[in-house]
């Protein structure tokens, strides 16, 4: 990230809510450049926008960040996470713990699909609600059709520093892709074994793999 972008996030982080002109004054660029950089803080999801009205004539736009923005600067989260679940494995048995984390998931998806039919959805429909609402977690997902299955790459993930040393953890994902899509998936690649990014599968119908 450019430091200029950095510059912007953190008089986000301090002033709150800034317009255009505030931040340029405080960056110490011209508002169109400014205007560059927030169109692209907007669109990785780091920056929204609200329209405000100042009696008659035009509205203008505050900007401000959002919570994927504000975990780009350091927290103590992730320290009190691991010291939470450090805590839960002393007190409860294994498969006690894993069934929380999946019950979480369950829980998770279950609000996701009391807003959506997702019974009337295709396969491919149900991939893309899973991406927005990973996206909406704080995950980053693609999926592609490839050799006969729909591989759903898991590039990154809000919970990998906890997973490093708690990998019960990576069961959220994985139960709320599968919870949102009704199908089991089939793990094939996991970052916390050295690979780029978790990759599950899931074996396409016939239609589909003849439709490319």
């Amino acid at each position: 990230m450019s430091s200029t972008r950095e510059k912007v996030l953190k008089t986000l982080l301090v002033r709150r809510r800034c317009t255009i002109n505030e931040l340029a004054e405080a960056v110490g660029i011209n508002p169109i450049s400014v205007r560059h950089h927030i169109n692209k803080l907007e669109a990785e999801n780091l920056v929204t926008s609200e329209e405000e009205r100042h009696g008659v004539g035009r509205p203008r736009y505050v900007y401000s960040l959002t919570d994927r923005g504000l975990e780009q600067f350091p927290t103590r989260y992730v320290s009190l996470t691991i010291r939470l679940i450090e805590q839960l494995k002393e007190t409860l048995p294994k498969p006690m713990l894993e069934k929380l984390f999946t019950q979480m998931a369950h829980e998770m998806a279950t609000d996701y699909a009391d807003d959506l039919q997702l019974e009337e959805l295709s396969i491919e429909e149900r991939l893309d609600v899973v991406k927005d609402i990973l996206e909406a977690e704080g995950f980053t997902m693609n999926w592609k059709l490839e050799d006969g299955y729909y591989q759903i790459e898991e590039v990154s993930c809000p919970f990998h520093r906890v997973g490093e040393t708690h990998p019960e953890i990576c069961s959220v994902g994985e139960t709320l892709i599968s919870n949102v899509l009704s199908t089991p998936l089939e793990k094939s690649k996991c970052i916390l074994d050295g690979d780029s990014y978790c990759t599950y599968l899931i074996p396409a119908p016939e239609e589909a793999e003849s439709e490319r």
